[in-house]
């Protein structure tokens, strides 16, 4: 039976899932679109909770008129297929390396992280307070399709961050290259956009240590790359 209403209940539930973070939350799910992604999580042993194609497209799951589906659809151009998956989160975070992530609110730079986080091996991705939520659609969509591989944990403290914990800080500390290397479990400790780090946040890390740049600071996801390559690159040598 194919879904031709925009009001059905399920493309309802859809729409509250892209559109609200405490309804995500409150239920555990979010929402992935578009074949590439889903095709991450099918490729990751995500099983959906649900699955809904453009009807007609040949694409596993429940058909849905072209209309319907994109109108419960993020995307400017609409989708051809959609999905409900039910949220993961470690029981803590994970080395040899850690990346914690504090008050980092942009959900695009969270889901790049995420993408680094995958490309670099990274064992985990630690969420500290005023992060945006990883499971957010703009965060899925830039992740593409990380969000399914790196495991994810909430850290309300720095206290259970594994191995020896460095804080970036612009212009702070010591070169990464000099602390980059040391043997171990690492968690790299970036913060906001705009902000950086809490002070009193850099004051619980072990080491303080910055990215040589000519600017005054690199943004989010940008600082996270950098700083995870230079961190492998440092241990396989």
């Amino acid at each position: 039976m194919t879904i031709t209403s925009h009001h059905n209940r399920k493309l309802k539930e859809i729409r509250k899932l892209r559109q609200r973070r405490r309804w995500r939350e409150r239920s555990n799910r979010f929402v992935a679109e578009g074949e590439d992604l889903l095709a991450a999580a099918d490729e990751a042993g995500w099983e959906p909770l649900e699955r809904y194609c453009a009807a007609g497209s040949g694409l596993p799951g429940v058909e849905v008129d072209s209309d319907a589906l994109a109108s419960a659809s993020g995307l400017a151009s609409g989708t051809r297929t959609l999905a409900v998956y039910e949220e993961r989160w470690a029981a803590g975070a994970t080395g040899p390396i850690c990346l914690y992530l504090h008050g980092v609110h942009d959900p695009g730079n969270v889901g790049t992280i995420l993408r680094s986080a995958q490309a670099f091996g990274a064992a985990s991705v630690a969420l500290g307070p005023g992060t945006a939520d990883p499971f957010s659609p703009h965060a899925v969509r830039a992740s593409m399709g990380a969000v399914f591989a790196v495991p994810l944990a909430r850290a309300p403290s720095t206290a259970e961050l594994p191995g020896e914990r460095i804080a970036l800080v612009a212009g702070g500390g010591v070169p990464l290259h000099e602390l980059a290397g040391s043997a171990g479990d690492v968690t790299l400790m970036i913060g906001s956009e705009r902000d950086g780090l809490p002070d009193a946040i850099v004051e619980e890390a072990d080491h303080t240590a910055h990215i040589p740049i000519r600017t005054h600071s690199l943004n989010a996801a940008m600082a996270a790359t950098v700083a995870l390559y230079e961190t492998t690159r440092m241990a396989r040598a």
